[in-house]
């Protein structure tokens, strides 16, 4: 079946994907961080504290994704997501408010939990759950709302904000994810898979068995992997997170900087559609060893650049392993512990991701703090990033011979 055939057959389903990541930009940190200076002069920051508030809200948004993520195992998608787009409507709302320090900690929180965490958390196990065979495919189509997002709001809400005003733009961002309630519902008229009928199109993981999240928490291979998971949401949230310092040490604006995005877009774009078909093809473990060797080359790249053109080049290369990491890490879950409970699995994964963004932006602030610019930092993430790939590859070779024939 080819790319335009499958999307034609699958728009509704797929659409609800892409939509849901689109907006969970709003909870992500390469939106939130756009503010981060108007912020910071609001209430007196310095980096290293509104790198603490932001890991503080963030991870309470990590625990509580451990039990929240469960709910995409007993609720159909259309039930769901008006639900939390609800609450991410009113996160931003009350971002738009904000009136002390103590409760910007309580905004980060509902708005990692309700954007990065939740929303994301029911595109992503939705495409896993509707999609067996083409599972690669659909979970690309999805992530292109996380790309496409990364590449055209911090523009339009950078230039909105200096007509505005931060506060009023989060009214803006408010609206819009009112506004996907009811094109959700459209799309859903009908879900592909209800989920009366979920257990019956449910797919094994090893060695022939529906994993349970207790059952994962146990096995190895999860902790081998759990370095690779924190990688890229940890230092590449750093990286985001930081822009407003990044550019100003390289002396650029921060309209220069961001204006870059659309580099790493067209390459995370790309990736994603080619990591689908690599997945489909070879299987999510395969594929799962090479996810954080972009991040160590981009990080160089970028931390070396003394022009815009190189650290576009840089970013170009960090959107490949953007590109690669929705996909194959919603697909490995699926592929090597089964469907049936893929929903509560992928939550323990999504609570170490949340958690791995909590670190960075914390670390990251801290270090500038103490006088470590954020570019030699990069060259200690890139090593890390090189570590957890070797860990994710003895994990996902041993682990090979344990699944099913049709993996």
């Amino acid at each position: 079946m080819t790319y335009l055939r499958f999307i034609v057959e699958n728009a509704r389903w797929l659409a609800v994907g892409f939509l849901l990541t689109l907006t969970s930009s709003y909870g992500q940190t390469y939106f939130i961080s756009i503010f981060a200076a108007d912020i910071r002069a609001e209430f007196g920051l310095s980096h290293g504290s509104w790198g603490a508030i932001y890991s503080i809200g963030t991870t309470a948004s990590a625990i509580v994704m451990v039990w929240a993520g469960v709910l995409t195992d007993h609720f159909r998608v259309r039930v769901l997501a008006p639900v939390i787009l609800t609450g991410l409507a009113v996160a931003c709302l009350t971002m738009s408010a904000v009136p002390s320090v103590t409760l910007l900690v309580v905004v980060i929180f509902l708005l990692r939990f309700t954007g990065q965490g939740m929303t994301s958390q029911i595109a992503m196990v939705a495409m896993a759950r509707w999609f067996q065979a083409t599972r690669g495919r659909a979970l690309s189509i999805a992530s292109l709302g996380f790309a496409v997002g990364q590449a055209i709001l911090p523009l339009i809400f950078v230039a909105l904000m200096t007509v505005i005003g931060w506060r009023h733009s989060w009214l803006v961002a408010a609206g819009l994810s009112v506004v996907l309630i009811p094109l959700i519902l459209w799309c859903l008229a009908q879900e592909r898979t209800p989920q009366s009928i979920a257990d019956s199109t449910s797919a094994v993981g090893m060695d022939g068995r529906m994993w349970k999240r207790g059952d994962l928490l146990r096995h190895w291979l999860f902790w081998l992997c759990v370095p690779l998971l924190l990688g890229p949401p940890a230092w590449g949230t750093a990286l985001f997170f930081q822009q407003v310092h990044l550019a100003g040490i390289k002396g650029w604006s921060l309209v220069e900087y961001v204006s870059l995005y659309p580099w790493l877009t067209l390459t995370s774009v790309s990736a994603t559609f080619l990591v689908g078909m690599a997945v489909d093809r070879f299987g999510a473990g395969r594929v799962l060893p090479l996810m954080p060797l972009p991040f160590l080359v981009g990080f160089v790249v970028i931390s070396y650049a003394t022009v815009p053109f190189v650290a576009g080049i840089g970013l170009m290369i960090v959107g490949l392993g953007m590109g690669m990491q929705g996909t194959v890490a919603g697909a490995f879950w699926a592929e090597h512990y089964g469907t049936r409970y893929i929903g509560s699995i992928k939550s323990a994964a999504t609570a170490v991701m949340v958690f791995g963004s909590a670190i960075g932006p914390g670390v990251s602030g801290y270090l500038i703090d103490f006088g470590v610019p954020f570019t030699t930092q990069m060259l200690g993430y890139a090593v890390y990033f090189g570590l957890s790939s070797i860990l994710a590859a003895m994990g996902v070779l041993r682990a090979r011979k344990r699944l099913p024939a049709t993996a």
